[in-house]
């Protein structure tokens, strides 16, 4: 005897950690059905799809574009903020419309082409390029407590609080009133919306909605699903033929 001591796996046995990577893969697709189902259920809690029916909302909004719009409280309301509402004075049906002014403020137009509010005037880039701030003029409106000052950004067709300033409230519109909070045009794909920065001198603005996360859990749980999916029948071939390739080791010894 040489001294030497040869160990054979019989053939047809598994080897130790041979189902390692079949585990690992069932490991993935469940971890991927926890993430993509349950970012699908957060954003059905905190969102609401809308289409935009007018070009009201032009450039920033098309008329037929479908936004997500996250569902907050009107007290949460900040300038800027474009907001989805139902005032039956204006209209029955949900409309979109941007935050200019909010209670207590004063808000005119325009000098120099601008809006103004609290004395302030508004650097508004989501305008059309060489577009006024409005089309005529805004006679100076204190906004009552718990009431809101609202236009769209095509402001020569938009019927905005504008068109309701004869009405018992100077065109302001509750808070209440507010149902959701625009966050991103999603269909065609233009994205979240841009920061109205030109408010910004005159309070803080809204942080936007946890959107992103979502649609990262989406994908992220989309990709472990497809990649554990896949790599299941990857490892099991690997497995078998690693078996056949020690078979016939063992059969030529």
């Amino acid at each position: 005897m040489s001294g030497q001591s040869t160990t054979r796996t019989v053939p047809g046995t598994r080897r130790p950690g041979s189902g390692t990577g079949q585990r690992l893969s069932g490991l993935a697709v469940a971890l991927g059905l926890v993430m993509f189902l349950g970012g699908f259920v957060w954003g059905a809690v905190l969102y609401r799809p809308y289409t935009v029916p007018t070009p009201s909302m032009e450039p920033t909004i098309g008329a037929g574009d479908r936004v997500l719009a996250e569902r907050i409280d009107g007290a949460d309301v900040r300038r800027g903020d474009v907001v989805v509402f139902t005032d039956t004075t204006w209209s029955d049906l949900p409309l979109v419309k941007r935050v200019v002014a909010v209670g207590g403020d004063t808000v005119s137009c325009c000098r120099d082409g601008k809006l103004e509010v609290n004395g302030e005037e508004i650097d508004e880039p989501y305008l059309s390029e060489g577009t006024a701030a409005e089309s005529g003029a805004i006679p100076e409106v204190t906004v009552p407590k718990g009431r809101l000052f609202l236009l769209g950004d095509e402001r020569s067709g938009s019927l905005d609080s504008t068109a309701h300033l004869t009405d018992a409230a100077d065109g302001t519109v509750s808070r209440d009133a507010v149902q959701a909070r625009v966050d991103a045009v999603v269909w065609p794909v233009n994205g979240m919306l841009e920061a109205p920065t030109g408010f910004e001198r005159l309070g803080a603005l809204s942080s936007p909605g946890p959107l992103r996360t979502v649609v990262a859990l989406v994908i992220a749980g989309a990709v472990l699903i497809l990649g554990g999916a896949a790599y299941g029948p990857f490892a099991k071939r690997a497995d078998a033929s690693r078996t056949r390739a020690e078979a016939g080791t063992a059969g030529a010894r």
